[in-house]
């Protein structure tokens, strides 16, 4: 055909050849090599939470009705585990409303922890953040007078961002990093969503240093 022989159309299909091969080896990259395992621990950093004083559970989404969603549903359920072993006397959890007229993701979580077996006197919530850094900025005033050890719980690849934006608001704090990317990248097929989401992070880690924010 006549058109395939325009330089455009050469180039085009060039670049579609070449984008779609890189796409490829990428896709088998990231499914067939543990890049994401190695990202995620370099990211988690250590555990080096301690045994008493606050956990601080942040809050990452829920579903429609109400209920925690996938992400705040790990941070809840080891939040549960590390308060039966006896480590806290009080989960701090904070969040706000994503979307207007929602309930705060904060109150979600509380609900899942309460019907866990958590006393509720023992929960405190922070309602009012909507980004890591309000998350950082509210919970530091609300334990600037709280006296003991304070250990984050978040998601492994998002503790590196997290745990610097509280230290940033003067909030020392420890780190529990739930191990959610860890353990996912142990199905290939969900691989290359995470490396994606890896990737979302780094941007934000970017983002967070260039404002000044960790």
């Amino acid at each position: 055909m006549a058109w395939l022989s325009n330089p455009l159309a050469k180039l085009l299909r060039r670049c579609w050849i070449t984008g779609s091969s890189l796409f490829t080896l990428c896709y088998l990259a990231v499914t067939l090599l543990p890049i994401d395992a190695w990202y995620a621990r370099l990211l988690s950093g250590s555990w080096d939470y301690g045994q008493e004083g606050t956990l601080i559970v942040l809050a990452a989404n829920s579903q429609p009705d109400g209920l925690v969603g996938s992400t705040s549903y790990w941070r809840a359920l080891y939040a549960v585990r590390a308060w039966r072993a006896g480590h806290f006397q009080h989960i701090l959890v904070s969040g706000g409303s994503v979307v207007k007229g929602e309930s705060p993701l904060a109150s979600a979580v509380a609900e899942f922890l309460i019907g866990e077996s958590v006393p509720r006197e023992a929960i405190w919530l922070e309602e009012q953040s909507r980004t890591t850094h309000e998350q950082a900025v509210y919970t530091a005033r609300l334990l600037a007078n709280v006296a003991g050890k304070k250990t984050l719980l978040t998601s492994d690849q998002h503790m590196f961002r997290a745990k610097r934006a509280f230290e940033r608001q003067g909030l020392e704090v420890s780190a529990m990093p739930v191990p959610d990317t860890l353990k996912r990248c142990n199905n290939p097929i969900e691989r290359f969503q995470l490396a994606y989401g890896l990737a979302v992070e780094s941007i934000k880690i970017v983002y967070y240093k260039a404002r000044g924010w960790i």
